[in-house]
């Protein structure tokens, strides 16, 4: 299962599991961030990402309702 989703994701595919979660890749742009320690700004590179989100039924569960 690990792989079919992983091979989704990696040609962009969206992948639900009704009422469980959501998986799909985003586009981070570029930005300028800050070293915590130092304060002194650093540039963050443009990435890829996978993107959660949580379906209604487990929101639901985890709430308690």
């Amino acid at each position: 299962m690990q792989s079919v989703i992983t091979e989704a994701l990696v040609k962009g595919d969206r992948v639900a599991i009704p009422g469980f979660l959501t998986l799909d890749v985003a586009e981070r742009a570029a930005r300028t961030g800050r070293n915590p320690r130092t304060g002194e700004p650093l540039e963050i590179a443009a990435r890829t990402v996978v993107r959660v989100s949580a379906g209604q039924a487990l929101k639901r569960a985890v709430a308690g309702n």
